[in-house]
């Protein structure tokens, strides 16, 4: 049981900082799709997650969900039962971060812990939602800090090359 709680915590929290680190911040600063997705004016979860059977929905969740998809075929021979474990707390926590939008409030309780535990909670995620330079860390907040400063060394760096950026496309 050890050994599966173990590896469902090791797919969420590397899954998490593989999707943060290699796609979450960099498409915010050289892509189009997520910000669309998530961050266009007037979205809300149920418009984009929901009801909407749009291609780009399902790409940008595909391409955020990669990193945990990868390491549960990694981890599988270590823990079938953890990975089954992480990635169904994976997918409760896409719904849960999103039930902001649909009214719900964290209890204060829930919310201390997850402070404690340094999980990201719906209020924390939908501020991401309104202002993307902030609450980065799609399960754990630990990473919101240094993907600010990868966001903001990305955008230093796409500015100083842009014209190689420009006229290699």
């Amino acid at each position: 049981m050890l050994q599966a709680i173990a590896v469902a915590w090791l797919l969420l929290f590397v899954g998490d900082f593989v999707s943060t680190f290699c796609y979450h911040v960099p498409e915010h600063v050289f892509g189009k799709l997520h910000v669309s997705v998530h961050h266009a004016p007037r979205k809300n979860f149920r418009h984009y997650a929901v009801l909407s059977g749009r291609p780009s929905v399902v790409a940008d969740g595909l391409l955020g969900a990669l990193p945990y998809i990868a390491l549960s075929v990694l981890l599988w021979s270590y823990s079938w039962q953890g990975v089954l474990l992480g990635m169904i707390f994976g997918q409760f926590h896409v719904w849960w971060r999103h039930t902001t939008a649909l009214g719900w409030r964290t209890p204060g309780p829930i919310a201390w812990l997850c402070r404690w535990l340094l999980i990201t909670t719906p209020e924390q995620h939908w501020r991401h939602h309104h202002n993307s330079t902030i609450g980065y860390g799609d399960i754990f907040t630990v990473f919101d800090a240094p993907a600010r400063c990868m966001l903001k060394q990305l955008r230093r760096w796409r500015a100083r090359y842009r014209y190689f950026l420009v006229s290699a496309g």
